[in-house]
């Protein structure tokens, strides 16, 4: 097998000083694990100027586009890290699955409107990377292989003498609003709820879009919003004609390293208090919910089932149930699921058996996803999608993207939504929605 080699770079915990350097390049991507204000993420993971960029085709079939996928990383061809180097990826895939990209997956109606056209999967194929690991306050250049040395010293030039560039100001043209109503989402709980009472589901997870009319550099809004709600999945995927995914997610979809998996449902959620106490009454009410506690229950069971299709059979584990997590805005009920790839599998196997995450659909998953369609009144695109890599020797970490924006053809849209089951409440779910983006709409509108 052939080795990687890696050039040290001087530490920085913030990527976003690493990432200005390459911030017009082609297909410039961020995974950030939104240090140093963040505390539970690792590696911070930057590239640009793809070998290829992989889309999905319209009429094309989910698998058949993993398999592209698989195909393209057999294509750069398997690497290993020098030692003593343990970093998470060697060069590979990197980018986004949307929510609809569910469309590929299963059959599932197409009621919703399409207005964004965002393409429903897209992935670009790099041959090199910027990693930065916080836990031993590193950063480093790692080269695939196969990319040409004139390009790994062009590289290294460029992040060893960065040109400060300046960014364009950010604004929004008048504030964020919602697209629908309080009184169609009111119509549309009561429908889930008889749905639910009609034993059709246990859960539909539903949301509302808040958009804008937006001009400027949707970098310096990214910047902005990171420092405001710092979180341990966030990234900024650069798109054509200076579009931009914009996510701000709490949340692990599924996590592969060495046939080892692990998914974190986010499922209960409270504001923050303004005062200590405040904050303490807030979380304790959390923790004590019965209904956030058995939102959480239902999905873990929906996961273990999802990971149960490609992993070894007794290998599904919950080590930990029902968690407090907080952040800057919110508290959170995080639990973890654990497994084994079975013999055979491999992580776009599991991504095809378990896509799109069970805790921003609801159960059983595919009625939920029905009635999401028939409700919601236009397509999720990114939000509830994810963001992930991918790299040759088969590893992946992934989020769900919630707390995402798309920034498009001069608007902004961001969503907001939470799971609705028997006794929801449509006054409380309607305001978790508005509180759960809350600051990154606020921080938008002082730009």
């Amino acid at each position: 097998m052939l080795t990687c080699s890696v050039h040290p770079l001087p530490y920085n915990p913030n990527p976003a000083d690493y990432f200005a350097a390459i911030r017009h390049a082609p297909s410039a991507v961020l995974l950030d694990s939104g240090r140093p204000i963040a505390d539970r993420g690792r590696y911070d993971l930057l590239s640009a100027w793809p070998i290829e960029t992989l889309s999905v085709h319209p009429d094309e079939s989910g698998r058949d586009f993993l398999q592209r996928l698989r195909d393209a990383l057999k294509q750069l061809g398997n690497a290993q890290l020098p030692a003593p180097y343990e970093l998470p990826f060697v060069g590979g895939l990197i980018g986004y699955l949307s929510y609809d990209f569910g469309r590929q997956l299963e059959q599932l109606p197409t009621q919703s409107l399409n207005d964004l056209q965002l393409p429903d999967a897209q992935l670009g194929l790099y041959a090199w990377a910027l990693v930065s690991d916080h836990q031993t306050a590193t950063s480093q250049l790692v080269f695939h292989p196969s990319l040409a040395v004139n390009e790994r010293e062009r590289l290294i030039q460029l992040f060893t003498h960065p040109q400060p560039i300046k960014s364009a100001a950010f604004s929004l043209k008048h504030p964020m609003q919602p697209d629908i109503s309080a009184e169609f989402y009111q119509h549309s709980l009561e429908k889930i709820q008889h749905y639910i009472q009609a034993g059709d589901c246990y859960q539909v997870n539903y949301t509302q879009r808040f958009s804008a009319h937006c001009e400027g550099d949707a970098w310096t809004a990214y910047c902005a919003l990171r420092s405001a709600c710092p979180t341990p999945f966030s990234g900024f995927i650069s798109l054509p004609e200076n579009n931009a995914i914009v996510s701000l997610s709490p949340e692990r979809f599924v996590h592969v390293s060495q046939q080892q998996v692990e998914t974190r449902p986010i499922k209960g959620t409270r504001p923050r208090g303004k005062t200590p106490a405040e904050d303490a009454a807030n979380a304790a009410q959390l923790l004590a919910s019965t209904k956030d506690r058995a939102e959480n229950l239902m999905i873990v069971d929906l996961l273990r089932n999802d990971l149960g299709r490609t992993c070894r059979i007794g290998s599904v584990s919950v080590p930990q149930l029902i968690a407090l997590e907080s952040y800057p805005n919110v508290h959170h009920l995080v639990s973890s699921v654990t497994a084994e790839l079975a013999p055979g599998k491999d992580a776009l196997d599991l991504i095809g058996n378990s896509f799109p995450g069970g805790s921003i659909t609801g159960a059983p998953k595919i009625r939920a996803m029905q009635i999401i369609d028939e409700l919601e009144p236009t397509r999720r695109g990114i939000y509830c999608g994810s963001l992930l890599y991918l790299d040759v020797r088969g590893e992946m970490d992934s989020s769900i993207a919630i707390r995402s924006l798309l920034i498009k053809d001069g608007r902004v849209n961001c969503w907001g939504g939470g799971g609705i089951v028997a006794d929801s409440q449509w006054q409380d779910e309607y305001q978790e929605s508005i509180t759960k983006v809350k600051v990154l709409l606020d921080t938008l509108q002082t730009l």
